[in-house]
């Protein structure tokens, strides 16, 4: 027998939860042994997990009662949603991707209270509406009532853990140093020169490696019930488009200039998702006092001692970054 308290870990296969999957089995002589929630046993990702130890439950975040089973017995949770998750057209058509997350977020809370868990992990965002309200931007409005439905929606759905007095930290999140990865890096313009176009003006953004959200929060579940009805905002990161330009150009060893799209250029362009993406830009820079603000580099450092510095990331990845 072993007196050690079970993590379940939803998505534990995925970015996230596979950060606090690692994490854990990385410390053998901590007091936390690594239950992994996923929709798939049979995966690769999930029999490698279960190679290194790991328990390994098959459940889904649809699925309330599989959500209860999976939480069954252990001390803690770790719940994340995916907003971006690849869905059917009929999957479309039945619901929206923020109904989705809500839908799912409160079948996690109402799980971890019949569970009786002692403390739950939510990884979420801020609801933007407010900030934007007290801005006086006007900006369009998607899915009738959200102005950027992958942060409202998350930010709305922290109401379930607190309503139900599930004792939760609520962990926001942001801009994943991984997006670089997937075109939001420089790129070649029609001259050939590398240009960064990211739309935040002067302004500075919060920045940080997925892999570092699972291993601050095993940090917070390392520190316990001091964290319990506590937010603490994440980043690894702080920095302006020109300061992420200087740095680029110091990693790739070539000149990356800077030159800041308009929100409405973004809004404009073709690439999926665009106004979405345009809003979360506008947040980002017009809420970046509060937005950095509320993501103190110490504060996480001291939760994650092995949190990855934006350049130390890149350099490992350099040859990742798709340049065009």
């Amino acid at each position: 027998m072993t007196d050690k308290k079970i993590i379940a870990v939803v998505g534990a296969t995925g970015q996230q939860g596979g950060g606090l999957a690692r994490a854990i089995l990385a410390d053998p002589d901590g007091p936390f042994v690594l239950r992994a929630v996923t929709r798939s046993a049979d995966s690769p990702a999930a029999k490698d997990l279960a190679a290194q130890g790991a328990e390994v439950v098959e459940a889904s975040l649809d699925d309330e009662s599989s959500m209860r089973t999976a939480f069954e017995g252990a001390y803690g949770a770790f719940v994340v949603t995916n907003f971006w998750v690849q869905r059917t057209p009929e999957e479309e058509q039945a619901r929206t991707r923020a109904q989705m997350e809500l839908d799912q977020a409160a079948i996690a809370a109402r799980a971890a209270k019949d569970a009786g868990l002692k403390h739950v992990v939510w990884s979420t965002l801020e609801d933007t509406r407010p900030h934007f309200d007290h801005l006086g931007s006007e900006l369009p409005t998607l899915l009738d009532v959200y102005k950027v439905p992958h942060f409202d929606a998350k930010g709305e759905a922290n109401a379930f853990f607190t309503d139900l007095g599930v004792p939760t930290t609520f962990l926001q999140t942001t801009f994943y140093y991984e997006s670089f990865l997937i075109g939001q890096g420089p790129h070649r313009d029609e001259n050939g020169r590398l240009v960064l176009m990211n739309p935040m003006g002067d302004s500075v953004m919060a920045l940080v490696s997925s892999e570092d959200i699972g291993r601050t929060a095993y940090g917070i579940f390392l520190a316990g019930a001091k964290y319990i009805g506590r937010t603490v905002g994440l980043a690894g990161a702080h920095a302006t488009g020109t300061e992420l330009a200087e740095l680029f150009t110091k990693v790739l060893g070539e000149k990356v200039d800077y030159r800041p799209l308009t929100h409405d250029e973004v809004r404009a362009s073709d690439t999926p998702g665009a106004v979405e993406i345009a809003n979360m830009f506008q947040f980002y820079a017009e809420a970046s006092e509060y937005f950095v603000g509320s993501r103190n580099l110490d504060l996480v450092r001291e939760l994650n001692p092995r949190l990855k510095p934006l350049e130390e990331w890149l350099t490992e990845h350099k040859n990742e970054i798709p340049l065009g």
